[in-house]
C-alpha cells in the first residue's frame, strides 16, 4: 500500500525544479524520506552563523524571509516552490544568513544526503541548485561557489562560463584545419624559383622569411598579376614582389573568424604564428580553399552574398538566413558573447550595403567626408533581433558658401539610407532619432555645441540624449569625424564633472525589476498590461551604470556593456566580482530577451511571466540582485543627492 503523504509530496515536488528534472520514480523514493515542518508566523528555520542542518527546504505554502542581522533588512523572500538553505549542500561552513516565517508556513525538509547523489548524477538538477545558491549570496555570481558541488564540477553556460556543446557543435564554430606543409624562400628567391617551387610543392603560396619570422607572402595570384603580366621579369626577387608586411593571425581559428579575416583583409591565405603577431614562429598556412571545403555556408558567405545585392530588397531574405543562424546559435548553446560579434557583423554588412546603395543612387558624389553613426543598442553590439533604428550622422566642415546645400545632401542620403533600413526590417525611430531627422544629422561643429549643451546645462531631456549618443559606433564613413568627436566629448565631461552627478541620477531612474516579495513588477496598464519589461528594468539599469563608470575612467572605444564591466574588473580590482557579476548578468538577460523575441517573433522586451516557467523565473530573479548592488556603488561613489533630473 502507497504511503499516501510521501505520494503528497511527490505530487507537490514533480511541479518545481529541480525536482522535475527527475524521473517519477526517483521523485516518489526521495519523498519517502522528506520531512513535512510546521511553523507558526515569526518562528525562526535557522539563524545566522548557526551550523547548516543536514536538510535544505521546500516552501510548500506560506512564506520565508531571508535576512543578515546586521544588514536589518529582507534579502529574499521565498514562497511556494521555492528552495533555500542550500548552503549544507554547497559549502563546508555556517548559514550566512537567517531564515524565518514570513507567515504561518509549511516546509519539506530534503536530506542532503539522500539528495547529493542526485545533484550531481543529473546535470540540470545540479545546476539548478547551484543557480539557486547563488541568487542567495551577497555576489550571486562569485567565482568561490560557481559551478562547484561537494567538489563537483557542473559545466553550464548559465552558470557565468561561456561554454560550447561539445556533443553538438555548430560547424562553422569549428577550429579551423590548417595546413602545416609550410613552403618557404628567402628575400633574394627569384620569381623563377619560387614558382618551381610551387609548382613541384603543388602549393598556392610562398612564405618569404627572414631569422625563421615571416617578413612577406607570395600568391598564385602575385604571380599572375606582376610576372606574367610583364610587369616584372621571372628574376625579380622576393622582396619586391611579396606583400609585406604578412597579415598574421592565431592557429586558435574558428571557420567563421578564419573566413571573415580573409573578406575583410581581401586575402586569399592566412598566416598562422605560435602566438598571432609575425614576431613568433610560422605554425601553419590557410588557404581559401582549406575554409571553403571545410564549410560550404556559413556567417562568411552570408557577407558575401550582402556585397553582392544590387537592389535594397534583396538583403531582406538574407536578414532572415541571419536570424535562422541566430536561432541555430541560441539552439546549441554557443556562447552569447560570440554569438553577439558575429551577429553584430553581419547586421553592420546590412548597414553599409544599404549605405553604399543609397549612395550609387544619389545624383552626385558627398559634397564632405561623412560617418553614419549606430546608436543605441546596435551601438553597443547587442541589437540581435529586429528593432527599431537608432542612428546618426556627422559629416565635416564646410564653407559657409556651401553649408545649406551640403546639409540637404546629406538629409536626403539619411532618408534614402533610413528607408531602405526599413524595407530590410528596421523599424523607424518612434522618438525620432534617425540621421533622417535634422536634429541627427549635423557638421561636426554643430554636434560639437549641441553636445556641449547637453553636458554644460543638463536637463532631464539631456541627459536622456545624451546616454544613447555615448554608445555609438561607426557603421559606414569617415573615422576621423568620429574619433574627432569623441575626444571632444572626454574632453568637454572632463571640464564639467557636475555632469557625471547628473548621468547618475538618470541611471538611476530605471524602474526597479522586482517589489518586496520578490515579485516581478509589471506594466500597470497600455498595451503591455501584466507583461515585465525586461529591457527598461533590467538590461538599462545595468548599461546605464556601465556607461556611468566607464565614462568616469575616460576608457574610450568600448561601447559593449559586458566588455565594459569585463574593463572595470580590471580598472577597480576592489570591485572585480561585482562587475564580472554584472557582465554576467547583462549577457544572461540579453540571451533570455533574444529567445524570448524569436519565440514570439517581436522585439523580446515585453515578458509574458504566465508562459515562463519557474526555473526561468529564478534564474531570472538571480540576475536582478546585481543591480541593486552596483546601484548603490555609483550612488555612493557620485553622491548624486538631491539632485532631480
Amino acid at each position: 500500500m502507497k504511503n499516501t503523504i510521501s505520494q503528497r509530496v511527490a505530487d507537490f515536488l514533480k511541479h518545481f525544479p529541480p525536482f522535475n528534472f527527475l524521473d517519477q520514480y526517483d521523485i516518489e523514493k526521495l519523498s519517502e524520506k522528506v520531512s513535512i515542518i510546521y511553523k507558526e508566523k515569526g518562528a525562526i528555520i535557522f539563524e545566522e552563523n548557526e551550523e547548516t542542518h543536514d536538510s535544505f527546504y521546500v516552501v510548500h505554502k506560506g512564506a520565508v524571509e531571508l535576512r543578515r542581522k546586521s544588514q536589518n533588512n529582507i534579502l529574499d523572500m521565498c514562497d511556494e516552490g521555492d528552495i533555500f538553505g542550500l548552503r549544507p549542500l554547497i559549502a563546508h561552513e555556517n548559514y550566512k544568513m537567517e531564515a524565518i516565517a514570513h507567515e504561518e508556513s509549511i516546509l519539506y525538509a530534503i536530506p542532503i544526503a539522500i539528495f547529493k547523489p542526485y545533484a550531481i548524477k543529473n546535470h540540470n538538477v545540479g545546476g539548478f541548485i547551484i543557480d539557486s545558491f547563488a541568487s542567495n549570496t551577497q555576489n550571486p555570481f562569485s567565482k568561490s561557489h560557481s559551478k562547484k558541488l561537494y567538489g563537483e564540477f557542473l559545466e553550464d553556460e548559465n552558470m557565468g562560463a561561456d561554454v560550447i556543446d561539445t556533443d553538438n557543435k555548430i560547424l562553422d564554430l569549428q577550429p579551423i584545419k590548417y595546413s602545416k606543409k609550410i613552403i618557404t624562400c628567402s628575400r633574394v628567391a627569384t620569381a623563377k624559383e619560387i614558382a618551381k617551387t610551387m609548382t613541384k610543392k603543388n602549393v598556392g603560396a610562398m612564405l618569404v622569411v627572414e631569422d625563421m619570422l615571416p617578413i612577406g607572402i607570395i600568391t598564385d595570384k602575385d604571380l599572375r598579376n606582376k610576372i606574367v603580366t610583364g610587369d616584372y621579369s621571372i628574376n625579380t626577387t622576393a622582396d619586391v614582389i611579396m606583400n609585406s608586411p604578412v597579415i598574421t593571425y592565431s592557429k586558435k581559428m574558428t571557420i567563421t573568424q578564419a573566413q571573415m579575416a580573409m573578406m575583410k583583409s581581401n586575402i586569399s591565405h592566412l598566416c598562422l604564428t605560435k602566438d598571432g603577431t609575425p614576431n613568433t614562429k610560422v605554425v601553419g598556412i590557410l588557404s581559401k580553399h582549406d575554409v571553403m571545403v571545410a564549410l560550404g555556408n556559413n556567417p562568411a558567405v552570408l557577407i558575401k552574398a550582402l556585397k553582392r545585392v544590387k537592389k535594397v530588397k534583396e538583403i531582406k531574405p538574407i536578414r532572415a538566413k541571419i536570424m535562422q543562424l541566430l536561432q541555430g546559435y541560441l539552439d546549441q548553446n554557443i556562447p552569447i558573447t560570440l554569438t553577439s560579434k558575429i551577429i553584430t557583423e553581419l547586421n553592420d554588412t546590412c548597414i553599409q550595403r544599404v549605405i553604399e546603395l543609397s549612395l550609387a543612387k544619389m545624383k552626385t558624389s558627398p559634397p564632405a567626408r561623412f560617418s553614419w553613426l549606430a546608436l543605441g543598442s546596435q551601438g553597443r553590439s547587442e541589437q540581435l533581433l529586429h528593432t527599431d533604428q537608432d542612428n546618426a550622422l556627422i559629416y565635416e566642415d564646410v564653407p559657409e558658401i556651401i553649408q545649406e546645400k551640403t546639409r540637404k545632401y546629406f538629409l536626403e542620403l539619411a532618408s534614402e539610407v533610413n528607408k531602405g533600413l526599413f524595407e530590410i526590417g528596421y523599424e523607424y525611430c518612434p522618438a525620432e532619432m534617425m540621421a533622417s531627422n535634422p536634429k541627427w544629422c549635423l557638421s561636426l561643429k554643430q554636434w560639437k555645441e549641441l553636445v556641449h549643451n547637453w553636458i554644460s546645462k543638463p536637463g532631464k531631456d539631456e541627459v536622456l540624449l545624451s546616454f544613447i549618443f555615448f554608445d555609438y559606433s561607426l557603421s559606414y564613413g569617415d573615422r576621423d569625424l568620429a574619433n574627432q568627436l569623441s575626444d571632444y566629448i572626454f574632453g568637454d565631461i572632463d571640464a564639467n564633472p557636475i555632469f557625471y552627478v547628473h548621468l547618475v541620477s538618470g541611471a538611476l531612474q530605471s524602474p526597479s525589476p522586482t517589489g518586496f516579495f520578490r515579485q516581478f513588477l509589471v506594466e500597470q496598464d497600455g498595451a503591455h498590461k501584466d507583461f515585465f519589461d525586461i529591457k527598461r528594468r533590467a538590461l538599462m539599469p545595468l548599461a546605464d551604470a556601465a556607461r556611468v563608470l566607464i565614462l568616469s575612467h575616460s576608457v574610450k572605444g568600448i561601447s559593449n556593456t559586458p566588455e565594459r564591466f569585463e574593463k572595470l574588473a580590471e580598472l577597480e580590482p576592489q570591485n572585480k566580482d561585482l562587475y564580472l557579476s554584472c557582465a554576467y548578468s547583462y549577457k544572461t538577460l540579453l540571451k533570455f530577451r533574444t529567445k524570448q523575441g524569436l519565440l514570439h517573433h517581436d522585439s523580446g522586451q515585453f515578458i509574458e511571466l504566465e508562459a515562463l516557467t519557474k526555473l526561468e523565473k529564478v534564474k531570472l530573479k538571480a540576475t536582478f540582485k546585481t543591480i541593486k548592488e552596483l546601484q548603490e556603488v555609483i550612488s555612493i561613489r557620485f553622491n548624486p543627492g538631491k539632485i532631480t533630473i
